[in-house]
Order: structure tokens, then sequence, then C-alpha cells
């Protein structure tokens, strides 16, 4: 099982441009959750190789905030496998463009149900 986590984990990078910022010039929260949801997804869909959906988000945490001309790395990770859901912690990583300054700003786990054509859990192994 460690192998298939392993080959599961997923890395995303992105931009954080202005039209994703607020007021003060940092990365929506909702815009990170909905990043980090996609991170989750894909994650938990290259473990089940399933239709997955996603039933619950735990305490996500914003530790540092995610300003305008950034650099963001999500990594999703597989931490736990149930027999219908998978559990994946999703770390944001913010860097900076022009050093090699990076440091984790937020983390979450999700949970992700598989399921059939119906919508009906279904086993992941």
């Amino acid at each position: 099982m460690e192998e298939k986590i392993n080959k599961s984990e997923t890395r995303i990078f992105k931009a954080v441009f202005p039209n994703t910022t607020n007021h003060y010039d940092t990365l929506f929260g909702g815009t990170a959750m909905a990043l980090m949801d996609e991170a989750a997804f894909i994650t938990a869909t290259r473990f089940a190789r399933k239709k997955v959906v996603t039933v619950s988000s735990d305490k996500i945490d914003f530790t540092k905030p995610i300003p305008s001309g950034t650099l963001i790395e999500l990594i999703g990770r597989v931490v736990s496998v149930g027999n219908t859901s998978i559990k994946v912690l999703v770390e944001v990583f913010v860097e900076q463009m022009y050093s090699e300054h990076r440091e984790l700003a937020v983390s979450g786990t999700f949970t992700l149900v598989a399921v059939d054509e119906h919508k009906h859990p279904v086993k992941i192994h």
C-alpha cells in the first residue's frame, strides 16, 4: 500500500496573481480551499482509480499569508484508507518567485468517498 500511496502523491504549482487576492493583497482563503479540494480529488482519484467525491474537510490551518506575486505548491498525500473512503492531507507551500525561500502556509485534511454511477459508495480495494 505504501507504494500506491507514494505513486498517488500529487503536486500542483500555481502563480498567485492579483485576480485571486483580497483587499490585503493575499490569496483569498476560499480560493486556497478550492485549490486544496482539487488537489485532494486528484490524489484520491490517482490512488483509487475510481470516481470519488469530497464528503468532508477537517480543520484547515492558515498559518502564513500568501501574497500576490508568489508561487504556491500544493502537495496531496493519502494518509488513511477505509473501505470506501480516503483521507488526503493537503499542504500548501508559498515560495518567493525570485528567491528560494519557501514555507508551509496552509494545511488541511479532506475525506473523499469512492462512488459508483448511481453515486452510492463502493469499496476501494
